[in-house]
């Protein structure tokens, strides 16, 4: 993963409110998808110093990334 987009997807879960912090999950794994194509959840987590379990969640945004873009979805103003 990237330096810089590990460290921007770091503060954007810190700083995400308590009872926010999956949806900004949610967010920052659409976010990225692209760039994170090529890497698993489990890398995924232990990058990010995440439980395991979230990984499922990076999984599922990603997959749903395609869906969202083919919407019209621009990642780039996320």
């Amino acid at each position: 993963m990237n330096k810089v987009i590990r460290e921007s997807i770091k503060h954007a879960l810190a700083s995400a409110p308590r009872n926010g912090f999956m949806a900004e999950l949610h967010l920052q794994s659409i976010k990225y998808a692209d760039e994170l194509v090529n890497i698993t959840a489990r890398e995924f987590c232990e990058e990010l110093g995440l439980k395991p379990s979230y990984g499922t969640e990076f999984s599922k945004m990603r997959n749903l990334t395609t869906r969202l873009k083919a919407a019209g979805l621009d990642t780039n103003k996320l």
